[in-house]
């Protein structure tokens, strides 16, 4: 996420430093300074002033900005543009609460010997301990999960006002996030979902005015398990619930990678409530659920058939 160069600089500038010298106190060159420089630049958390032929550099009002550098000057003697390279960022940003390894784990998709490697750093330092074989942070160091956390926001939002200055963050993860937008979205690592997605399943419903995408490098295409779970980020009422029985109605999803993708977006309740919905033709006590007679209408209207 960001560099060790790039936590130097973060650490150290002072408002109005030039690069030469900022390169001087950081013994790297000018050449070698100015390049990071614009790296965070581009990501907004400095910015830079002409001064006639000198370039000036101010750190930005972002909050992950002013998390980093409070913990700097507070705790001088922790080399943190150290500590926070690698990995080190994303298994702090899912250290919101006392967990194992295992879990971190699973959750930053991320090998267990890697978690290991990456807490032990802060252990020997005294930032994090152990209890019942759950990582937690000790004394006001949870700052640090709160700076992952303000850190990948402010890099999504920045991605996202790049290609839609208007759009809204409905579901972020370290690497992903969910937009809403009033525009059309054609940039790399982008995916549209939400109703509009529902054509590549055969499934053609009136469209909003706004437009939905999911920012992942990783992903190809929004498969129909994500495509459900993203329609219950989007608006969990009943609309979009029966949108999502006509999908599973519709589509053969694999339930385990169902379950899977509803315990990333923490919606397992949910997407446990409409597979048993059609497991048991509606006896499921929820209001946000058609009766059973009214969703057989409307699976009727799109020709999907039911289950017997």
């Amino acid at each position: 996420m960001l560099r060790r160069i790039e936590l130097e600089v973060l650490a150290t500038v002072d408002r109005g430093d030039t690069i030469s010298e900022l390169a001087t106190r950081l013994d790297h060159s000018e050449s070698y300074l100015s390049r990071a420089v614009g790296d965070i630049v581009e990501k907004g958390l400095v910015y830079t002033e002409r001064d006639g032929r000198r370039k000036r550099v101010v750190p930005s009002d972002a909050r992950a900005v002013e998390l980093y550098r409070d913990l700097v000057r507070q705790h001088s003697h922790i080399e943190f543009p150290e500590l926070l390279t690698g990995k080190a960022l994303e298994v702090l940003y899912y250290l919101d609460q006392p967990r194992t390894v295992s879990e971190i784990a699973d959750r930053s998709d991320n090998y267990r010997n890697t978690v290991n490697r990456v807490l032990k750093r802060f252990r020997d330092r005294g930032l994090v301990g152990t209890a019942d074989g759950r990582y937690d942070f000790n004394a006001d160091f949870d700052r640090l999960h709160k700076f992952a956390r303000e850190l990948a926001h402010h890099l999504h939002r920045q991605r996202l006002e790049a290609v839609a200055p208007k759009g809204t963050i409905l579901w972020e993860d370290y690497d992903e996030f969910l937009a809403q937008t009033e525009t059309e979205i054609d940039a790399e690592a982008f995916h549209e979902t939400g109703l509009a997605r529902f054509t590549a399943f055969d499934l053609q419903f009136l469209l909003t005015g706004h437009r939905y995408y999911v920012y992942s490098e990783d992903l190809d295409a929004v498969s129909s398990a994500e495509l459900c779970c993203h329609m219950l980020l989007i608006d969990d009422g009943s609309r979009h619930r029966s949108y999502c029985l006509l999908l599973l109605s519709h589509v053969d999803i694999d339930e385990a990678d169902l379950r899977e993708q509803a315990a990333k977006y923490g919606l397992e309740d949910e997407i446990d409530a409409l597979l048993r919905y059609l497991e048991t033709h509606g006896e499921v006590d929820d209001d946000r659920l058609p009766e059973w007679d009214e969703f057989q209408e409307l699976a009727a209207d799109y020709e999907v058939p039911l289950p017997p």
